[in-house]
């Protein structure tokens, strides 16, 4: 199958439809009630191309949400079962080109002695930098495996560790095994957030004007 599919297959697997009619179209999905990646609960989650988009929420609110959304989106989180959650959009990209860069670090078990707590909820493997002198982690990838077609990366770079092109070479080398083991590598980030915006660039996954969005997974406070 080849990158550009199983982009469709994972956002057709993930939200319950794909591709989009015009517009907006809200769909109902079971997966919108059962665990994700996280083990959470994501009761509504879209992603939009320039043109259309989902919306995916429990079958049983595909109505209720679809009168919500002409009026506004402030209200769904209601519905959904979450008060008191905000509206999340964040910018979507994919990769079928990961950039050359040049392998930056070693995939270790998430529970591998010394690997650090933020990649441990990822399980599987992660990809940590290390520094050779001193043994102390760098930066590391974790990946989202929401089902078998996209897999999402998540990357954090030590503050002291910052500015030396590590989160783009490991993403770049996140992404070239994503693809090798048949799925395709997405990448989210708040639209605001620079720095992401700037690594995802670089390591091969261009904004094409996609975007993420749904409800929280946190309160707003």
């Amino acid at each position: 199958m080849r990158p550009e599919q199983r982009l469709a297959g994972h956002l057709s697997h993930w939200l319950g439809r794909w591709p989009a009619g015009s517009g907006l179209d809200v769909v109902g999905s079971r997966g919108r009630v059962r665990p994700a990646w996280d083990g959470r609960i994501h009761p509504a989650l879209g992603v939009a191309s320039p043109t259309s988009g989902v919306l995916s929420v429990p079958p049983e609110l595909v109505e209720s949400v679809a009168e919500q959304y002409r009026l506004g989106v402030d209200g769904i989180a209601a519905l959904v079962g979450r008060p008191g959650h905000g509206w999340f959009t964040a910018v979507f990209r994919w990769s079928v080109t990961p950039a050359p860069f040049p392998d930056a670090g070693e995939w270790l078990p998430a529970r591998a002695p010394g690997v650090p707590e933020w990649l441990w909820p990822f399980g599987g493997e992660v990809l940590v930098a290390v520094d050779p002198d001193t043994g102390e982690h760098l930066a590391g990838v974790g990946i989202k495996r929401h089902d078998g077609y996209g897999h999402e990366l998540a990357v954090v770079t030590a503050p002291a560790a910052r500015g030396r092109g590590l989160a783009r070479q490991l993403v770049a080398q996140a992404a070239r095994r994503v693809l090798d083991e048949g799925a395709v590598p997405t990448y989210m980030h708040d639209p605001g957030n620079l720095a992401s915006a700037a690594v995802a660039a670089a390591a091969g996954f261009p904004d094409l004007g996609w975007t993420a969005f749904g409800v929280t997974e946190n309160p707003v406070r």
